[in-house]
């Protein structure tokens, strides 16, 4: 898996744009201001680096150093700190109550792997702290699109809220919306999206 997103990642174009996520740009206000956030599988670091432009202090983490490595170039030449992690997030540790914000766009895990990691994300949040998600539902698939073509790796809020029940949940559903990241998202997308907050 690793090597597959080496081998995408090394080009010197950005796979995803530079750009932040749209969802993620218009519900950050939501996370702490200048509180530590992480961003699991962040890939070659758009949406790090723009966290780390509104004042956040950010960790990604990434199964690619390849990708790594660019987060950190992009981050330099953008003037800002942002520390990298290589780890495989099916078993890396997150630190209890470290996070005011957790953020995960488009880190799509198998369902054995994903239904763990949720409550270690619960965990690695103190409380008043925020995780916000964006994936892509099976629907998807049939907008060719962008996304993952294993529909083990897509999901809907159904399926995750029952995995984040202990979060206070301000934002659950599942919509189709235009998703212009680069040139591997681009199109009209069927996504879910959840914020949750930890009490």
């Amino acid at each position: 898996m690793a090597y597959r997103w080496d081998e995408r990642y090394d080009q010197e174009n950005f796979i995803f744009g530079t750009e932040p996520n749209d969802f993620l740009k218009q519900e950050a206000y939501r996370i702490p201001a200048g509180g530590k956030v992480l961003c699991l599988g962040d890939g070659e670091g758009r949406n790090g680096v723009w966290l780390a432009e509104q004042g956040f202090q950010v960790t990604s983490v990434d199964l690619s150093q390849v990708g790594l490595d660019k987060t950190q170039r992009f981050a330099d030449q953008r003037g800002v700190q942002i520390e990298t992690i290589y780890a495989d997030l099916a078993e890396w540790h997150i630190e209890p109550q470290a996070w005011d914000g957790i953020v995960s766009i488009f880190c799509h895990m198998m369902p054995d792997e994903r239904k763990k990691m949720h409550p270690r994300i619960v965990k690695g949040l103190q409380p008043g702290g925020v995780f916000l998600l964006e994936a892509y539902t099976p629907d998807q698939i049939n907008n060719g699109t962008g996304g993952p073509s294993n529909p083990d790796l897509l999901v809907t809020t159904e399926d995750l809220t029952p995995e984040l029940k202990s979060l206070d949940i301000q934002l659950a559903h599942n919509i189709e919306r235009e998703v212009i990241e680069g040139i591997s998202h681009t199109g009209l997308a069927s996504v879910t999206q959840i914020i949750g907050e930890k009490k």
